[in-house]
C-alpha cells in the first residue's frame, strides 16, 4: 500500500495568540496536486509554514514522508535536516537573495546544507532552470527578472534536493492570465512525476483547472472537498 507524503493529525493552528485552527486531518498520497483555499486571514500560510517546519504549531502531528513533527516547537538538528529532504517551499514573494543570481540562488541548499561540490551543484541548478524554461536566466539577479521569472528560479530553488512534497503559497498572485497558464501547465508536469504538491491559493479558476481536490480553512475547521473526476 502507497504511504502518503503528508498526513495531518489533529493540527491545531494559532496566530498572535488566536486559534486559526482546531483538529485539522488531511492526508495528501503521491502525484497529487491539493488547492488550500479560504479568505484572507483564514490560516493558509501559518499552515504551509508549519508543514514546512518554519513555524511550531499549537496542537496534533505532521508527517512528512518518514520525518514526524510534533507540536510546541520548530524541528531542529537531524530532524530538520532530514524535513529539508522531503519538502520544498515556494513563498508568494519568492524570496530569492538579491544579491545572488538565479543559479546560485538555486544550487545554495545543495552546497551549504547537503555538502555538493558547487561544481556539481551548478551543473544541477542549470538544469533545473533549463528544465522550467528560465535557464537563459541563469546569470541574471534577482531584480533583474520578471515576476514569472523569477517565480520559476524560486520553484527550482525549492525542487534542488529532489523533495516529494512541494509547498506553493499564492503561486499566482503575481502573474497575468497568460502566465497563470503557463504555471498551470508546469505544475500539472511536476504532479505527472508523481510529486504532490499542495498550493496555498484565493485563485478558484486556478484551483479548478489544476486540483485534484481542495481543502478550505473557514471559522477554524479544514473541510474537505471531494476528488475532481
Amino acid at each position: 500500500m502507497t504511504a502518503p507524503v503528508l498526513a495531518l493529525d489533529g493540527l491545531g493552528l494559532s496566530r498572535d495568540g488566536r486559534a486559526v485552527l482546531a483538529e485539522a486531518n488531511a492526508t495528501l498520497m503521491p502525484g497529487e496536486l491539493v488547492a488550500l483555499m479560504g479568505e484572507s486571514g483564514a490560516g493558509k500560510t501559518t499552515m504551509i509554514r508549519a508543514i514546512a517546519g518554519l513555524d511550531p504549531f499549537a496542537a496534533g502531528v505532521v508527517t512528512v514522508g518518514p520525518v514526524r513533527l510534533t507540536h510546541g516547537r520548530r524541528p531542529s538538528g537531524a530532524t530538520q535536516r532530514a524535513l529539508y529532504r522531503q519538502v520544498g517551499i515556494v513563498f508568494q514573494f519568492h524570496h530569492l537573495f538579491a544579491n545572488l543570481t538565479a543559479l546560485a540562488n538555486v544550487g545554495l541548499a545543495l552546497v551549504h546544507v547537503h555538502g555538493v561540490d558547487r561544481a556539481e551543484a551548478d551543473r544541477r541548478a542549470q538544469a533545473l532552470l533549463d528544465r522550467l524554461g528560465v535557464g537563459h536566466r541563469a546569470l541574471a539577479l534577482p531584480h533583474e527578472l520578471s515576476g514569472g521569472e523569477a517565480q520559476r528560479v524560486a520553484i527550482a530553488r525549492a525542487l534542488a534536493v529532489d523533495p516529494p512534497l512541494l509547498l506553493l503559497d499564492e503561486p499566482t498572485a503575481s502573474l497575468d492570465q497568460a502566465r497563470r497558464g503557463e504555471l498551470a501547465i508546469l505544475l500539472r508536469g511536476l504532479v505527472a512525476e508523481g510529486r504532490t504538491l499542495l498550493a496555498a491559493t484565493h485563485d478558484v479558476e486556478f484551483a479548478r483547472a489544476c486540483a485534484a481536490r481542495v481543502l478550505t480553512l473557514s471559522a477554524g475547521r479544514l473541510l474537505h472537498d471531494e476528488p475532481r473526476p
